[in-house]
């Protein structure tokens, strides 16, 4: 009886120990799978992620780092991209208001004292020296105090003062001068940190068209934070400039009031952005008559980097004179009356339309009378209708060293004539009206 009961334990024993290791095993199992099963979903739901991040940046960058040769992708969707809250839309047009606000801050008045020496008063043989004050306009550019305006605004002159609309003067120095294009930077000097420094957009003026609206902001006259207001009345005109005897190109044409003292000022768009540097106007009493002339916000783009650095600006020189063709020109040459092109009237010596042997007008003295000579048609496959095609291509799209393909007709002849552009000397020698319209 004692070994049977014995025995009955025993089978009770082993079999509470089967139980308790058969569930150990099951429990380590399922253990075993939570444990790995949050890890597998973990890594997909990452892997998921990381997938979209890429094809995101595909989207915006346009890089395809799969290399799959595709560079195709489907367009952002709103819910896919969203505008940061509170960010410049600068597709937004801006009230007039609106924009005077947005820009007085970064609006200046420019004092300079210039020197000018007085020809008819000659001591031991040095003429006597005057001074006089410039007042004229500037806009920030950075917010290291560098701020842009007009060449002629600052003159010959090494500082000048500064005044914001707050009434606070600073003394700036002139660090590049373009009197080619007609640009200059300064630099103020003093502590200014107590300004409220607000750096202007410069926008492409490439995309501007005739009609839009603009504003002009500067201080004609001396009366500071004046604003103005027309339309783009022209793109693309050539500002003769009889203190180099070479014209600026591709100036911006406006109706907005642009008076002495607007000089250096910003052009700006319906979103307060620069398009240009009011710079002068066409009138016979030197005050406004509707025709305004602005230097185009791509000229300051071009040029801001080598100014800031080089203080200075080189340009391309083709070296001739010349103008555009007229029907009378057009007929004594034996051409259709309404022949387009530009007559080269004289070449300038070692330039690069005198290397290639440009010809110009001859004068014959016996029958007092002058020959065509070479008039150019073309430049690098372009049309050339008039002398302002010539000069705004030359100083748009080409740098010193470049090759230039003219496309010339001389007596009938149709040639090409292949040059290198050279630097622009800084002045000519025996300057005549006709070489305001140098290239």
């Amino acid at each position: 009886m004692t070994k049977i009961r014995e025995l009955c334990l025993v089978a009770v024993i082993v079999l509470l120990v089967s139980i308790i290791a058969i569930q150990s095993i099951t429990n380590s199992r399922l253990l075993s799978l939570i444990v790995q099963q949050p890890q597998q979903i973990s890594l997909t739901f990452l892997s998921t992620i990381m997938k979209a991040g890429k094809q995101l940046q595909q989207q915006i960058t346009g890089q395809n780092t799969d290399n799959t040769g595709n560079c195709q992708t489907a367009a952002l969707t709103p819910a896919s991209f969203t505008q940061p809250s509170g960010s410049h839309n600068p597709a937004k047009s801006l009230s007039l208001t609106g924009i005077f606000k947005q820009v007085e801050n970064s609006v200046v008045q420019i004092t300079s004292t210039v020197s000018n020496p007085n020809m008819q008063i000659i001591i031991n043989g040095t003429p006597l020296e005057g001074q006089s004050t410039r007042l004229g306009s500037g806009f920030v550019y950075d917010n290291q105090g560098h701020i842009i305006t007009n060449n002629h605004v600052v003159g010959n002159a090494k500082t000048v003062d500064v005044t914001f609309v707050d009434g606070n003067t600073y003394t700036a120095k002139v660090v590049g001068t373009d009197p080619f294009s007609d640009i200059a930077v300064i630099k103020i000097t003093d502590d200014f940190s107590a300004e409220k420094v607000l750096p202007l957009v410069i926008a492409n003026s490439s995309s501007l068209q005739v009609g839009e609206q603009i504003v002009a902001i500067g201080n004609p006259f001396g009366l500071s934070d004046t604003m103005t207001t027309g339309i783009v009345s022209q793109m693309g005109r050539l500002l003769p400039n009889p203190d180099t005897g070479f014209s600026t190109p591709n100036t911006i044409q406006t109706d907005a009031a642009i008076n002495p003292g607007n000089s250096g000022g910003p052009l700006l768009n319906m979103q307060g952005q620069v398009i240009g540097i009011n710079t002068a106007i066409n009138s016979a009493t030197g005050e406004f008559s509707g025709i305004g002339f602005a230097v185009p916000s791509s000229t300051i783009l071009r040029e801001m980097s080598a100014l800031i650095q080089t203080g200075c600006y080189s340009h391309a020189w083709l070296g001739i004179s010349g103008s555009s063709i007229t029907p009378d020109i057009a007929q004594s040459a034996s051409l259709p009356r309404n022949y387009k092109g530009v007559v080269v009237g004289s070449v300038q010596a070692d330039s690069p339309a005198e290397k290639v042997g440009l010809q110009g007008i001859v004068q014959n003295d016996v029958s007092n009378t002058r020959q065509v000579g070479d008039i150019i048609t073309g430049i690098d496959g372009h049309p050339v209708r008039n002398i302002d095609d010539l000069i705004n291509y030359i100083d748009s799209h080409k740098s010193i060293g470049d090759n230039v393909v003219l496309t010339v007709n001389r007596h009938g002849q149709i040639l090409n004539l292949n040059l290198v552009l050279q630097t622009r000397p800084p002045s000519l020698e025996n300057a005549t009206p006709q070489e305001s319209i140098l290239p």
